[in-house]
């Protein structure tokens, strides 16, 4: 592929994440008012449907996702990624017109399925980089997510205030237009020869998790890691239902505190870390980002005033120091020819996570919140969320004690010498 050709093919690559990002935002401010006229209830009820909706669809994705990656790797990326789009385009669509709650279902299965944008986009991004600026174009992939999750609830609020359905159907144009592109002007970057035939028995999801029991010295943290993506479901899935439910906010006030949630959590991953882990090392980094995350959580469930959330966003979100400075433990604590074994079981953990951590989270919101309920406490599950993070980092703690490496300890030397150079 000539070069030209590869710019313009990253640049729609980017624009397939950022779109795909949007259209997924644009819909949350106003997703438990849909579920609350489609079941004819209130918002607690609702949030127990959005438990098994989110089941629905990141199961099937984790199911699924080795699949969809093999079959690129057999037919190529182009085909697989505009069937994710046009998925994609019927989930949002079966949303935005469902008479029945079922119909959701058949929607976020579809979804699911298919769902696969994110992977083959990596993929596609690897096909026609140079191996030494694929880590700067991964990088953009965050960098567009990023955007999108900032962008797409402010555009949800502004739309669901005016329709409860006219965020669904802007997401689904979103998503069709940008597979009609794809189809014009995209073009295919696997070459025939690098294609392989389709194994079955590498489309394993369960395989990538049980490799990382190999890894002694990273086994705690991963489940420390995984904690975390536990946890924060408690704020990434409930984060609507809850401030709807306890001071009634609009879904343009939904919309707008989820953006600021987009700057502030961009702010820390892309600029913060940089300052911080090189200072105070992985190891403390990760502690400290993990005590924030618990108090945090712990502020949330006690809020009394809406404007308050927008406060406490900040030790929260600076919280997301811990999550790259375990990253890098990890990493560093594997041998350089298996890091693609480790970052896949890690993904596979992730995926895991969305599973089961945002059933937990919205079957506990609506424990404390039902109308029968005999204890009503809506931020139940920020506590919830918090004692895990407080686990997560004990469970860090012990790691660091029992398999402590000089590789580990070399990497935090570096880091501080480089904080230490004057800049040019």
């Amino acid at each position: 592929m000539h070069r030209p050709k590869k710019q313009a093919a990253l640049g729609f690559i980017l624009a397939t994440v950022l779109i795909d990002v949007m259209g997924f935002a644009i819909v949350i401010p106003v997703f438990p008012d849909l579920i609350k006229g489609l079941i004819h209830s209130n918002l607690s009820d609702a949030s127990s449907y959005a438990a098994w909706l989110s089941v629905a669809y990141a199961g099937t994705q984790f199911l699924f996702s080795p699949l969809i990656g093999n079959l690129s790797d057999r037919f190529g990326r182009r085909p697989i990624l505009l069937c994710s789009l046009l998925g994609f385009c019927a989930d949002y669509l079966f949303q935005a017109f469902a008479p029945t709650i079922g119909w959701l279902f058949v929607g976020r299965l579809l979804a699911g399925i298919t769902g696969a944008s994110f992977t083959t986009a990596s993929a596609y991004i690897a096909d026609i980089s140079e191996p030494e600026k694929r880590a700067a174009n991964f990088g953009l992939i965050g960098v567009a997510f990023g955007l999108g999750f900032i962008v797409g609830p402010f555009i949800g609020g502004l739309l669901g205030s005016m329709n409860i359905h006219y965020p669904f159907i802007a997401a689904a144009v979103l998503a069709f237009l940008n597979a009609a592109y794809g189809y014009f002007i995209l073009p295919e970057s696997l070459s025939q020869e690098n294609r392989r035939g389709l194994e079955l028995k590498k489309a394993n999801p369960v395989g990538t998790l049980t490799k990382l029991s190999k890894y002694k010295a990273v086994l705690g943290l991963a489940v420390s890691l995984f904690l975390i993506y536990f946890a924060a479901q408690a704020v990434q899935s409930v984060w609507t239902f809850y401030t709807k439910y306890k001071f009634n906010w609009g879904d343009n006030q939904v919309g707008y505190s989820l953006a600021v949630v987009g700057v502030v959590y961009a702010a820390v991953q892309g600029g913060l870390t940089r300052v911080v882990i090189p200072k105070f090392g992985m190891e403390r980094s990760i502690w400290i980002g993990l005590l924030l995350y618990s108090i945090g959580m712990a502020l949330f469930a006690f809020a009394s005033q809406g404007w308050m959330m927008y406060v406490i966003l900040i030790p929260y979100c600076l919280g997301g120091i811990a999550g790259p400075a375990l990253q890098g433990y990890m990493s560093n604590n594997v041998p350089a020819n298996e890091q693609g074994e480790l970052q896949g079981g890690l993904t596979s953990l992730a995926s895991l996570s969305t599973i089961f951590g945002p059933w937990v989270m919205f079957k506990v919101f609506h424990l404390f919140t039902k109308t029968d309920a005999s204890f009503i406490f809506p931020g139940a599950h920020f506590i919830l969320g918090a004692v895990l993070m407080l686990l997560s980092a004990l469970l860090a703690v012990v790691s660091f004690r029992k398999h402590g490496s000089p590789a580990v300890q070399a990497a935090n030397q570096m880091l501080k010498d480089d904080a230490t150079l004057p800049s040019a």
